[in-house]
């Protein structure tokens, strides 16, 4: 796992646009303000970006590659086209599966089941339906959190950019490979139930 993951606190912002195909972010420490992981779609085919601005953008694939702001890859986050549920696949720098997300049938507020590398469950990522606000969780046990942060009124009716703020528990050891599932979760969200 790449070392830059080893904090408990994100702050990954979205870029602006008001007619976008491709979704970009990037990622900051929100204690310093610097920017620590660029969040790029870098391969997205012609085909893609046409039904991008259709019914069917909730239906491609996407691969969004994270990466240090000199290069270095951090994870890949990626899956192919869905037509009901969405299963997302994760890659740790190296490129080997460490595990993914599969949608949940009829969740409110949106869930995912949270999958290790051989597929087998370890927690679920579950959302309020009264607010973007989602959580790692094992039964009463929270591991991290994502919340999407209100950028102001302004740009969030005109642009289709977000926020999202990351917060790890601090019991979770910092090469647990949770700490990449839960970076991956917000382009999980962003692309499964934003788009």
């Amino acid at each position: 796992m790449h070392e830059v993951l080893h904090s408990n606190l994100f702050l990954v912002k979205e870029h602006v646009g008001m007619f976008k195909a491709a979704s970009n972010f990037d990622v900051f420490d929100p204690e310093t303000g610097q920017k620590i992981i660029d969040c790029r779609e870098e391969n997205l085919g012609f085909f893609t970006k046409l039904l991008r601005f259709t019914d069917y953008k909730r239906m491609t694939p996407f691969e969004i590659t994270l990466r240090t702001p000199n290069g270095e890859p951090v994870l890949t986050v990626k899956r192919g086209v869905s037509i009901f549920l969405s299963t997302v696949d994760v890659l740790d720098e190296n490129g080997y599966r460490v595990g993914g997300f599969k949608q949940k049938f009829f969740s409110i507020g949106g869930a995912f089941s949270v999958l290790d590398a051989n597929d087998a469950p370890i927690c679920d990522l579950q959302g309020k339906w009264t607010a973007w606000d989602f959580s790692f969780r094992r039964g009463d046990k929270e591991f991290a959190r994502v919340s999407k942060k209100w950028a102001g009124l302004g740009r969030e009716m005109f642009t289709s950019a977000d926020n999202y703020m990351i917060s790890i528990d601090e019991d979770v050891p910092q090469d647990h490979p949770i700490r990449i599932l839960v970076m991956a979760a917000v382009m999980c969200i962003d692309f499964v139930l934003k788009e």
